[in-house]
């Protein structure tokens, strides 16, 4: 664009140059010379006069008389030639050379006079004006390149920047940056951009939601279903009723499935939902959740708050994997479960869940992990689950102890010196309601 501008620019200002300049320059000689002949003239006009009053009044007519007229200094040197009437010739100057201007005057006494200039001071003369006439138009064309590149440039950073703001959203920056270029029609496009940017970035952050949501909220559900149908599977006497059952739980393990990358892909697309986390708002919640379970079961459960230290961490995910811990001990430990949290070295902090069960066996311990592993007849997707939950938030999940059992959970955590907005920053607030249209 720059390049076309510019072109532009440079022809407008080249054809007015052209239709100024050309008729001068054409123009020019002849203007001059017309010039010097008239400046001539009336120097023999005016030496005419001269003479006729002197022979009227009868007074003598000299060369040195004439001398004057020759010139020299601010007109060019004349070779004059005076004829009276009574027959008497007078020469002064010095012969011209070359190709000459002349002029030629006659008095009502019979006077007759000629004078004659060289033609180079009309052709040096010629030569200055068809100069200042070149001169002129060089510079004329250069200031309009100049000028016409800082106008392209003017106009073109901007839409430069436009395009740029334009591959940020395309790129999935739901808030580009924009800053007004001081031109209307850009600046009108910009603020279109950022409502299209609003509005998208509104859209999307409800199906994120959404998914998130669904995704929560059928967790559940198809976790106590798969609970119920080992449950049919384990008690049933019939083949067929097992057989049946077993197909029910296959289909329910693929719709987890489907449902944990519906999970996956709605945090990857968001970005990361990390923030400071208060464990001890956590484990409340926790103990509300899974307090009568155990209590029907007839088992305690017990949560020791151990460190102050804030956790970064998913809400959500951190729940998760906590309630797959404390089920697991629940459905497969014995005796006291204790859930704790301490600090890991001033950079993280630990939440072990243990309880006084036989623990793992030393042949599934090292794919505890693993989908589909399991050493009582467990689906073996609660596990592998909780433990992409955590590495997703940058944590890690592991069996630190296999009898009795101990999961630890290591979640980065907060410093304390530092202020937890300031760590984590609150992000843009995304506005979709209308803007006034700049007039």
């Amino acid at each position: 664009m720059q390049r076309r501008a510019v072109s532009m620019t440079v022809l407008a200002v080249l054809v007015a140059v052209s239709l100024i300049g050309l008729p001068l320059a054409i123009l020019g000689p002849y203007v001059v010379y017309q010039a010097e002949q008239s400046a001539l003239e009336r120097r023999g006009q005016s030496l005419t006069r001269m003479i006729e009053r002197r022979v009227d009044a009868g007074e003598e007519i000299s060369p040195g008389l004439i001398e004057p007229w020759v010139g020299g200094q601010t007109s060019a040197p004349a070779w004059i030639r005076v004829r009276t009437p009574a027959g008497d010739d007078y020469t002064v100057g010095s012969p011209v050379e070359g190709r000459v201007m002349r002029s030629t005057q006659s008095s009502p006494s019979g006077v007759s006079i000629t004078m004659e200039i060289s033609r180079s001071q009309f052709l040096w003369r010629t030569a200055l004006m068809e100069g200042f006439i070149v001169f002129g138009t060089t510079v004329a064309f250069l200031v309009a390149v100049g000028v016409a590149r800082a106008q392209a440039r003017r106009i073109a950073a901007p839409l430069i920047y436009l395009a740029a703001s334009a591959e940020q959203l395309g790129s999935g920056q739901a808030r580009p940056r924009l800053q007004p270029s001081g031109i209307e029609e850009i600046d009108l496009i910009q603020a279109e951009l950022v409502r299209t940017a609003e509005r998208m970035a509104g859209r999307l952050a409800a199906e994120r939601q959404f998914a998130a949501d669904a995704s929560h909220q059928l967790r559940t559900p198809l976790t106590a279903l798969s609970m119920r149908l080992e449950e049919i599977e384990l008690i049933a006497e019939e083949e067929e009723v097992r057989e049946e059952a077993r197909v029910c739980l296959e289909q329910v393990e693929r719709l987890t499935g489907v449902v944990d990358d519906l999970l996956k892909t709605s945090r990857s697309a968001s970005g990361g939902t990390t923030e400071a986390v208060d464990l001890a708002e956590v484990f409340a919640q926790q103990e509300t959740e899974w307090e009568k379970p155990f209590a029907k079961a007839g088992r305690p459960l017990t949560f020791v708050h151990g460190t102050d230290r804030l956790a970064l961490a998913t809400p959500g995910s951190l729940a998760q994997v906590l309630a797959t811990l404390i089920e697991n001990s629940l459905k497969y430990g014995a005796g006291t479960t204790r859930v704790s949290s301490r600090d890991a070295s001033g950079k993280g902090v630990f939440i072990d869940v243990a309880d006084e069960g036989e623990g793992v066996s030393d042949e599934i311990a090292p794919d505890i992990f693993s989908k589909h592993v399991s050493g009582q007849g467990g689906t073996g997707l609660g596990l592998a689950l909780a433990q992409d939950l955590a590495t997703s938030d940058g944590g890690r999940l592991e069996l630190s102890q296999r009898r009795p059992p101990v999961f630890t959970l290591f979640l980065n955590g907060v410093p304390q010196s530092l202020n937890p907005d300031a760590v984590m920053p609150q992000g843009a607030l995304v506005s979709v309601g209308r803007r006034r249209r700049r007039r």
